[in-house]
């Protein structure tokens, strides 16, 4: 079993390293399969399997779920909301256009979400932002724009899809962003475990009413047998697991570490677009995605600093 006892700090560095490398491995070689199905059924489908599969968690942890508050409850909510649906379905959405645009370029995009998981913390938290903060974030979007489009306007309209796909990776980056932080709290009172279970199965529930809504369930027929594999084989690897050695390893860090690890995504996913898909970034896009990640380091280092300095 997992464990973090002689030094949690690096341990758990480490579980949300490898959780993030999983997501980037998802997005580049899984995800892709699915593209003619429509996202919410998608993220229906995936959630659902995960939560059938962890239902014993419910029989372990039935008298933890009794003791869940209201906060607890609004928090898992939240985190369902912004991680488990509408992150979930802007990122499928920005990576079904792996056909039209560089899907390196959707993950460096979607890699902002450490600027919006420490903006949403320093409000939610009341923390001040100082001078420095406010200069790295806006060098990390500049170096967003770069990774996406190069020192070029971007071309919108007509086949070309780069500004459809970026508009969603950035959806996806604020939720996300939005669901560390929200996933902090949530995990506070319970297990690793029943909180990745809660997660899938609100989760489950608000994919099934968008499913309902949208009718995207006329679609489950258009399922082929080889991506009925696929989903099986994410909710196994990059699903379940995946989240639950996330959460393990969040509980034993402070969020602005947490983020830095999920830089694992992108970095993970530049490799395998080069094996998989033969694809690379320009030089421009490279000198985006150095300055992209540097600001990002600099951004969650300046916050982590302040959080230690108000705990003194």
């Amino acid at each position: 079993m997992l464990s973090n006892k002689k030094n949690p700090q690096i341990l758990s560095a480490f579980y949300v390293s490898f959780a993030a490398s999983l997501w980037a491995f998802d997005g580049i070689v899984f995800r892709p399969f699915l593209y003619n199905l429509p996202v919410p059924l998608v993220v229906f489908i995936e959630s659902t399997i995960v939560t059938i599969v962890l239902a014993p968690v419910i029989i372990r942890y039935r008298s933890d779920i009794i003791k869940l508050n209201l906060i607890d409850w609004i928090s898992f909510i939240l985190v369902a909301v912004f991680g488990g649906a509408v992150g979930t379905m802007a990122i499928t959405k920005a990576l079904f256009y792996v056909n039209y645009v560089n899907l390196s370029i959707v993950v460096f995009i979607q890699k902002l979400q450490p600027v919006f998981a420490i903006s949403l913390a320093a409000i939610l938290l009341k923390e001040k932002l100082s001078k420095t903060f406010v200069i790295w974030s806006t060098t990390a979007i500049i170096g967003a724009y770069i990774v996406a489009f190069g020192f070029n306007f971007p071309l919108i309209g007509g086949s070309e899809k780069t500004f459809e796909a970026t508009l969603f990776a950035l959806i996806a980056a604020f939720s996300f962003g939005a669901s560390t932080v929200f996933s902090k709290r949530a995990l506070k009172n319970v297990s690793f475990e029943l909180g990745t279970y809660l997660r899938f199965s609100i989760t489950s529930i608000i994919m099934l009413i968008v499913v309902l809504i949208s009718s995207s369930y006329n679609s489950i027929f258009d399922i082929s047998g080889s991506q009925v594999i696929v989903f099986f084989l994410i909710a196994f690897s990059t699903g379940g697991p995946a989240i639950l050695v996330y959460y393990y390893g969040l509980k034993n860090l402070n969020a602005s570490v947490a983020t830095i690890c999920e830089l694992m995504f992108p970095l993970t996913a530049v490799i395998l677009e080069y094996f998989v898909h033969d694809k690379i970034l320009s030089l421009a896009q490279w000198f985006g995605a150095i300055l992209l990640i540097v600001s990002i380091l600099k951004v969650s280092g300046i916050n982590f600093y302040l959080s230690k300095k108000q705990n003194h």
